[in-house]
């Protein structure tokens, strides 16, 4: 009973749309890249591991030293 009433009143369509497609292809390829890079120093099981969480946060380290450099801290 709830979920007719429900479909009675939301009879309205509605269309989602994402504009950030080229965008997240770019950082998706810049992650495998650095999962690529960080695997190559080390190609074991457990390099690969490491290398998928280094690539998770080497923009972080990437980020502090800029601002390091550019003394804002």
């Amino acid at each position: 009973m709830e979920k007719e009433i429900f479909m009675k009143r939301n009879d309205k369509v509605v269309s989602v749309v994402n504009e950030k497609g080229p965008q997240g292809w770019i950082f998706f390829t810049a992650y495998i890249g650095a999962v690529v890079y960080f695997f190559n120093l080390d190609p074991t099981f457990w390099g690969f591991i490491v290398a998928v969480l280094k690539a998770a946060v080497w923009p972080a380290f990437v980020v502090h030293q800029v601002l390091g450099l550019l003394q804002v801290s």
